[in-house]
């Protein structure tokens, strides 16, 4: 299996614009043999707004939404399974930092996940995630999603490893510069492949560091961005790799766990 990063620089509040160089780095992506493609977080919107407001007026409903709807469409016609970063007004006008999944099967909706860890800013416009780390079967492999900030809570990915995940889908706007360094550690002590799609580009003084890595079992950086270019890595994938856990005869790294000894 074949997975891709799309690194970007989105446009601010300007979503069918992102729509059209989303769609061309996909179809880059899916010439190149890419089975799954992740995008960024907020792909469509860019990030650092400046009010609740502005955020209220661009955020759609999900699955019902635009950026929805058009990751939807995309699938189908490309036979891709997508994860995007988007933000999402709910029922009740709550907002969320979310991401979605699609895929080529039925109306192309697969699900959604809220992020948990917002990060700064994040905290005066978005509520805090509640539907949990979740992990997606599309057949031919189990999809974690996690969003930027998540990566620097251990607990992220070890939830999806424990909840049956071969690959963690990563849509993410880095400003700091660590998670390039520590995302293959988080695949190594998971024995999971992490996608990584980060943007790049300034908004409004912040600067984010492109860098969008892809990460093995082993912590072997398969492919990595550049620091200011729009792009996509392509990398071929074991899955096997993913679902074996153990590192010798005599240690699996799930299985070792002695989670009576980790609480306070």
């Amino acid at each position: 299996m074949k997975v891709a990063y799309v690194q970007m620089e989105p446009t601010f509040l300007k979503p069918e614009i992102n729509y059209s160089k989303a769609e061309e780095l996909i179809r880059t992506a899916v010439d190149r043999g890419a089975r799954l493609v992740v995008l960024p977080e907020l792909f469509d919107t860019g990030y650092n707004f400046r009010s609740r407001e502005e955020v209220l007026r661009i955020a759609g409903q999900i699955p019902d939404g635009p950026t929805t709807q058009f990751l939807m469409q995309l699938s189908r016609e490309l036979g891709v399974f997508i994860v995007a970063g988007t933000a999402e007004k709910d029922e009740q006008g709550k907002l969320y930092n979310s991401a979605v999944i699609t895929g080529p099967v039925g109306s192309g909706y697969i699900g959604k996940y809220r992020k948990v860890h917002l990060f700064y800013r994040e905290k005066l416009f978005f509520e805090p995630g509640n539907l949990g780390f979740r992990v997606f079967n599309i057949g031919i492999a189990k999809i974690g999603v996690m969003v930027c900030f998540d990566w620097f809570f251990p607990e992220s990915a070890r939830t999806l490893a424990l909840k049956g995940a071969d690959i963690i889908a990563h849509p993410s706007n880095l400003v700091m510069p660590y998670a390039p360094r520590a995302m293959p550690i988080r695949a190594l002590e998971n024995r999971v492949y992490t996608v990584t799609a980060n943007r790049i580009g300034e908004e409004f003084g912040l600067r984010f560091i492109g860098r969008s890595t892809i990460a093995s079992p082993k912590a072997e950086v398969l492919a990595v961005g550049s620091e200011d270019g729009e792009e996509v890595g392509v990398v071929e994938i074991d899955l096997g790799l993913a679902r074996d856990k153990r590192i010798n005869e005599m240690n699996d790294i799930l299985k070792d766990r002695r989670p009576e000894h980790y609480s306070l």
